[in-house]
């Protein structure tokens, strides 16, 4: 007899029915739900933007809002308050998403009108400016947030010349640059039915959901490839930016495998391990033991054609430097296996990443962004059952294999980006933390008392 919480992550079967133009269509029949999450993805991001393009999908996201051709951006937004439901959009590096949630009964609403939204938006010249003054506002809001803006840094400086480095939004001066037929041309380069899936969770029957999208979606034509991006080649260093702020934050960044590496459920593990939750070995270290955090933490940051994981944290800036000590020390001798996560350890972990994907699928937009990302990155759906079996079968050999993908192996090791008072001088006192990769299973060298004072040492450790 199958549990609950089985029960409750096996659901339906999901099915997938691909229509004559190219458009995929994925559904998850939940029984017992009155709502339905729907989310239209297009296989663009801003990892398939090149140089001169970087912000484009994140503008047309934007703009596709202002007005269609049979629908002004007041009617837009009245369609959906009318249906008692909601929608959004959001653009990452490897796809820009619409979605919509709304009760069963309310499916060919929500479906003609995230369908009109990315078939026929005109792109008003007025709303361009509109929304580039709108994108604009929202990069200087990133810069305000030291946290964001260490990310941000962090992310170029681990791959200063690829697409993945860049940030999403683009950068102010191209943004302000862009035009109407810049846009248009953009969008009809992308956006079309081979890189478009349709993806649905809750209360709905397959066939006669596939029904509406045919009815929505069957004017879409074309073909179009994904331009070829190669793996995202890692570079480490030490990078700071003096910002005024109460506290300094930091970010500290690691080669990882893309997402559908084989690697990624022991990467993962090793994450939570590391700094993804209260017993992690971050949080009391840095929190429990030393009092030098409030809050710190670890995420495996996974795209098309690389990865990172991501330590993420602030201090005072009196504390910093043994803070940076103390991250960057635990965090070594983790992934490099001189102090290897042991058997209790990641029973731990296994239980936590079951117990968090359960109960992340009682929500029905959760399992409706995971037939759309399964599909974009592997193709097909995997069963609940396939991933937690996945979980439940990671042992300590492979979580050790996935350790010494994730500590790098040239000059230097990681990538370390401080933001806050003083944070040039900071990032260039810790450089010698990251410089140096130690042998697998050697003890770990504790931080030398220059670098404890803040003070730079150029001898490597």
């Amino acid at each position: 007899m199958i549990g609950l919480e089985q029960e409750v992550a096996i659901g339906t079967p999901s099915q997938r029915t691909v229509l004559d133009n190219g458009v995929r269509v994925v559904t998850e029949s939940i029984p017992g739900m009155r709502s339905l999450s729907i989310a239209v993805s297009i296989e663009c991001g801003s990892a398939d933007e090149s140089a001169e393009e970087a912000g484009l999908s994140h503008l047309c996201e934007h703009l596709v809002f202002q007005g269609t051709s049979t629908r002004s951006r007041l009617r837009i937004a009245r369609q959906i308050d009318d249906a008692g439901g909601q929608v959004g959009a959001f653009t990452s590096r490897d796809y820009t998403c619409y979605t919509a949630a709304v009760l069963g009964e309310y499916s060919f609403h929500a479906l003609d009108l995230l369908g009109d939204l990315v078939l026929n938006p005109t792109f008003p010249e007025q709303a361009l400016e509109f929304e580039k003054r709108a994108v604009l506002a929202e990069i200087a809001r990133a810069a305000d947030e030291p946290s964001r803006r260490a990310q941000e840094l962090a992310w170029a400086a681990c791959w200063p010349d690829h697409p993945l480095g860049r940030p999403i939004a683009g950068s102010p001066e191209l943004v302000e640059g862009y035009t109407r037929e810049d846009v248009i041309y953009f969008f009809h380069r992308h956006y079309s039915p081979n890189r478009t899936i349709i993806s649905a969770a809750g209360n709905l029957k397959h066939d006669e959901f596939v029904s509406q999208v045919q009815d929505v979606f069957w004017r879409m034509y074309g073909e179009s490839s994904r331009p070829r991006v190669g793996p995202a080649g890692f570079h480490g260093g030490a990078h700071g930016v003096d910002i005024p702020s109460a506290q300094s934050y930091f970010c500290l960044a690691l080669p990882a495998p893309e997402y559908s590496s084989p690697d990624r459920y022991a990467v993962h593990a090793l994450c939570k391990a590391l700094g993804g939750n209260l017993s992690s070995r971050l949080f009391r270290r840095l929190r429990e033991e030393r009092g030098l955090v409030y809050e710190v933490s670890s995420d495996y940051n996974a795209y098309r054609g690389g990865g990172l994981v991501s330590i993420e944290g602030s201090a005072h800036p009196e504390l910093l430097a043994e803070t940076l000590g103390e991250t960057t020390a635990v965090a070594r001798d983790l992934l490099t296996g001189a102090e290897p996560i042991e058997l209790e350890e990641l029973w731990r972990v296994r239980t936590q990443i079951r117990s968090e994907h359960l109960l992340s699928s009682e929500s029905t937009h959760t399992r409706m962004m995971r037939l759309a990302v399964q599909e974009i990155y592997f193709g097909r759906q995997m069963p609940s059952t396939e991933i937690l079996d996945a979980v439940q079968e990671l042992d300590l050999e492979p979580v050790h294999r996935g350790g010494r993908q994730c500590w790098g192996t040239g000059p230097m090791a990681a990538t370390l980006v401080v933001a806050g008072p003083g944070g040039t001088e900071a990032a260039a006192a810790a450089r010698s933390l990251i410089e140096e990769t130690p042998e697998p299973g050697s003890p770990a060298e504790t931080l030398s008392p220059s670098l404890k004072t803040g003070k730079e040492e150029s001898a490597c450790h």
